[in-house]
């Protein structure tokens, strides 16, 4: 087996090559002399910022001898945490992961490590990188799974936000394994914690798990307002600066997400029930800014929701009260505006509508759905990217059934490209068996671009599942 050279035997090789003393290059590298004399001798032992501005004196890449460094000074001598640390943050800066899985790997196997490297990830998720601080959450979970401590629940709170994405099948995976903790995470997390997973639940449409996560919420924020107003406490209010919203939102969101769960399941007059119970707000105490404004956007989406379930339910008359209110509110933000008119094409495909001019009323907002949204924040980045598959697809149906056939197979296209994206089956075949049962008024081209991403799909499933395909 090759062996390979220690960093002072690659800078004592550099240092003959090019004829240097220990004075130059220090005078190079900007380290003392004396610091470059103990390290090619080896009577001196290395730090991380060293090792940068050795490595940059020698014209190497940055993170050159980061996996040479883990050999020589972390898995040959006992752990030096600060020297760990600095490098951790280092390995992290350069995207150098599978450095830091080796060096947590070598240390991990002692629990007195632990809280340390839990806060190295807290401080690597505030600085956005998630991918690093994944491997330390791993990591410190992996090594506490028997603990039961609320440092566990939080690293799977953690690992949870960082996996979520578009990858709708992955969604539903984590949000299944971080259940499981929510209740060993302190009373105030929790509430932020069911909030996250209802919004995966939601943009996942599992209607049951939503319905169980929205309900729980209601009742843990419930008693923890009615904590926060009759004990008076000074510790409560101190972990109520925790949550990301003010707490009352938390048990009206409960009965808007409930609200949403009852018309997915077809009984709009329950759920315009929960849409008078979250318009109805003077129960609320606080007064301040945040608090009104939270008031307000509930009130807004209540008026909405109102005409919806009306609409939904089969009352037509409300149509075009509704969209004046769509009109009206326009611009205020994407993803409400996508909500409301995907409301419309809904309606029109359930009861036979006419709403060829309403669409070219808002066909420049329907146009700008193709782009790409700001995704800033977990729930954007599950919602949007759906409900513009969801939105194609029904303007597709809708099309297709009155004989537009360009724009509907344009649109079903789309739809098909984005639920494939997304990882969704089950809309991606409701897909193909529109285009399927249209397929007869699809031009060549169209079907031509049909066939082949279906054969590109089916080629990513044998590549992912190591099942038999083609030859050639």
């Amino acid at each position: 087996m090759e062996i390979t050279p220690t960093i002072r035997a690659e800078l004592g090789k550099y240092l003959k090559k090019e004829g240097l003393s220990l004075t130059q290059f220090g005078h190079i590298a900007g380290i003392n002399r004396g610091i470059v004399s103990g390290i090619v001798t080896g009577n001196s032992p290395i730090s991380v910022n060293q090792l940068d501005l050795i490595t940059e004196a020698m014209g190497l890449p940055e993170g050159f001898f980061y996996e040479r460094f883990i050999d020589d000074y972390i898995i040959e001598h006992s752990p030096n945490m600060r020297r760990i640390e600095r490098l951790l943050y280092r390995c992290a800066e350069l995207d150098k992961l599978d450095a830091i899985r080796r060096i947590v790997g070598q240390i991990m196997d002692n629990l007195l490590y632990s809280p340390r490297l839990f806060e190295i990830a807290e401080a690597l998720l505030a600085q956005g990188r998630h991918a690093a601080a994944l491997v330390l959450y791993e990591n410190v979970a992996e090594v506490e799974k028997y603990q039961h401590s609320e440092r566990l629940a939080v690293c799977q709170y953690r690992i949870f936000t960082i996996q979520i994405g578009d990858d709708q099948n992955q969604n539903l995976r984590a949000a299944t394994i971080f259940e499981a903790f929510v209740e060993r995470l302190d009373e105030i997390d929790q509430l932020d914690a069911l909030k996250d997973l209802a919004n995966v639940y939601r943009s996942l449409r599992q209607w049951d798990r939503l319905d169980e996560i929205a309900r729980k919420m209601k009742v843990k924020a419930e008693i923890q307002y009615s904590m926060k107003h009759h004990q008076k406490k000074r510790a409560h209010k101190e972990s109520e600066k925790k949550l990301s919203r003010p707490m009352f939102v938390y048990i009206t969101y409960a009965d808007l997400l409930c609200a949403r769960v009852c018309e997915a399941q077809g009984d709009f007059q329950q759920a315009l029930d929960y849409t008078y119970a979250y318009a109805n707000l003077d129960w609320v105490k606080e007064k301040d800014e945040d608090t009104r404004h939270w008031m307000g956007l509930f009130q807004h989406w209540a008026e909405g929701n109102t005409y919806v379930y009306k609409l939904l339910s089969g009352d037509i008359s409300v149509l075009q009260d509704y969209v004046e209110y769509v009109a009206a509110t326009s611009g205020s933000n994407e993803q409400e505006e996508l909500s409301k008119l995907l409301n419309v094409i809904i309606a029109a495909n359930r009861f036979e509508l006419h709403v060829d001019d309403i669409l070219q009323r808002f066909k420049t907002e329907i146009n700008s759905f193709s782009e790409e949204p700001p995704l800033d924040d977990m729930y954007t980045q599950q919602v949007i990217p759906d409900y513009i598959a969801w939105f194609r697809y029904e303007l597709a149906y809708y099309d297709l059934h009155r004989g537009s056939y360009i724009d509907g197979f344009k649109h079903l296209m789309y739809s098909m490209i984005s639920y494939h994206k997304l990882n969704n089956e089950t809309y991606f075949i409701n897909c193909m068996g529109l285009f399927l049962h249209f397929q007869d008024y699809a031009v060549p081209e169209t079907k031509a671009a049909f066939l082949n991403l279906i054969e590109k799909v089916w080629m990513n499933n044998v590549e992912k599942n190591g099942a038999a395909g083609h030859r050639g």
